[in-house]
């Protein structure tokens, strides 16, 4: 009898520890951490380097003009916006930049003598769609589009005279003109509305005729011809994001 009673007794004893076990609260998993997500409009600024090429040849004698390539301060502002669907970001942006670029092209022309071709890029400006793999809190992405340069100034000298003739001595003087758009680059947000950028851009632009009217000094009826044009652009930026998707995953 007395067997019965203690393991009775025991039996009790393991009941009322599980069910008081069971009435006890159960902690909670941490609250997931929402991955950064970078949809959204955003605005900016940035600045850093230009460096053009534009090479010129002379139709009449067959001479080819040498470009100096000088390199500029570029310096403006860019607004577009993302879409992000898992990891991947596609969008589109603006950009425009002020520049003070100075092209100086020479060459030796039979009979003629030294002539110097000097024009000016004033501005860039590019439109094209972005399109990249998001890590979190860094976009790394590329662009393609079509791009713009505001040129000005336009003068041909013959050294030997000191004669000059500028852009309206000639026919076909546009000074806007475009081409196609290359560009990488890498963004990190640092901040929830935040983000940093540095970027690489190629810009390939066609080519141009200017037609010396016959009544010139000299080169009179000839044309130069400008090839291989091309604008590459080094920058940094920083970017506000107006971000109005939701997160695009959640993080234990």
């Amino acid at each position: 009898m007395n067997k019965t009673l203690i393991a009775s007794v025991a039996l009790l004893a393991l009941g009322t520890g599980v069910a008081e076990a069971a009435d006890l609260p159960v902690k909670a998993p941490p609250p997931p951490v929402p991955v950064f997500s970078w949809t959204g409009f955003y605005i900016g600024a940035n600045f850093g380097g230009a460096w053009a090429k534009n090479n010129w040849h002379e139709t009449l004698f067959l001479t080819d003009f040498n470009n100096d390539n000088n390199g500029a301060f570029i310096g403006g502002g860019q607004i577009g916006g993302n879409y992000q669907i898992g990891s991947f970001v596609i969008g589109g942006e603006w950009d425009f930049d002020w520049a003070n670029n100075n092209n100086v092209a020479t060459g030796v022309v039979p009979a003629v003598g030294t002539i110097v071709v000097t024009n000016n890029n004033h501005w860039i400006t590019t439109l094209a769609a972005r399109f990249g793999f998001a890590t979190d809190y860094w976009l790394f992405y590329g662009k393609a589009g079509g791009g713009w340069v505001g040129n000005n100034h336009l003068t041909v000298t013959n050294v030997a005279t000191g004669v000059s003739l500028t852009c309206g001595n000639f026919t076909n003087c546009g000074s806007n003109n475009g081409g196609w758009l290359l560009g990488v680059g890498v963004e990190y947000a640092f901040a929830p509305n935040w983000s940093v950028k540095a970027e690489f851009d190629y810009l390939g632009l066609g080519n141009r005729t200017f037609v010396i009217p016959v009544t010139a000094p000299f080169l009179a009826g000839d044309a130069l011809t400008s090839n291989s044009r091309n604008v590459q652009e080094l920058k940094v930026g920083v970017n506000y994001l107006f971000n109005w998707g939701a997160p695009v995953a959640a993080r234990y």
